[in-house]
């Protein structure tokens, strides 16, 4: 992932090298776990998990043939890939929220699937025959950069934020740590009075 995800945004810059709208593109190799790409003001984190894990007997991976044939290909491997605001850790704002876009589960045979949001939950589901690759991964990666770039940034429920304490207020005059996030699902509470 971390060589796929360099290769692209090297690409992407080559691509849009003579475009006069710059746009902030960068790769970052944030250790043996983890990646990061920072597309306009959003990071993508690709964190993989150092376990292996199995899944709940009542998950739909235990109807595919593949694992009812053999429940050994059950276990995976995980890259849990994240969205969080660029401007999030660029201004140390901890209190900010990332969201969880899409899962990788990767078996000992290379057979993977993808758990997530939109395209990365529908597009990659076949764990039967799926074998994870570069083409694969690089899918992945597109797949999770166009989410991002089409998941707008909402403002935080008005609930959470009528009350702040002297000291909340000033490390937020400080540090600006109004929590910020890519809200999913947030509804208004005055919208639902007007229906």
């Amino acid at each position: 992932m971390k060589k796929v995800s360099k290769y692209l945004i090297t690409n992407y810059k080559k691509q849009l090298k003579n475009s006069p709208n710059k746009i902030a593109l960068e790769y970052k190799d944030r250790g043996s776990y983890e990646a990061e790409i920072k597309v306009a003001g959003d990071l993508i984190i690709s964190n993989m998990h150092t376990n292996i894990f199995d899944f709940d007997k009542d998950h739909s991976i235990w109807k595919i043939p593949y694992v009812e044939n053999n429940e050994m290909n059950s276990y995976c491997g995980i890259i849990n890939i994240y969205n969080f605001l660029s401007d999030s850790f660029k201004y140390d704002r901890l209190n900010d929220v990332g969201y969880l876009i899409g899962r990788i589960f990767i078996n000992k045979d290379n057979h993977y699937f993808v758990e997530g949001k939109r395209q990365l939950g529908f597009l990659y589901n076949d764990f039967g025959n799926a074998i994870i690759d570069t083409k694969a991964i690089k899918n992945i990666i597109q797949s999770a950069i166009l989410y991002t770039l089409d998941f707008d940034l909402l403002v935080p429920p008005y609930e959470n934020m009528q009350v702040a304490s002297v000291a909340q207020m000033k490390q937020r005059i400080n540090k600006s740590k109004i929590q910020t996030g890519k809200r999913l699902g947030f509804k208004f509470y005055s919208d639902e009075k007007l229906k």
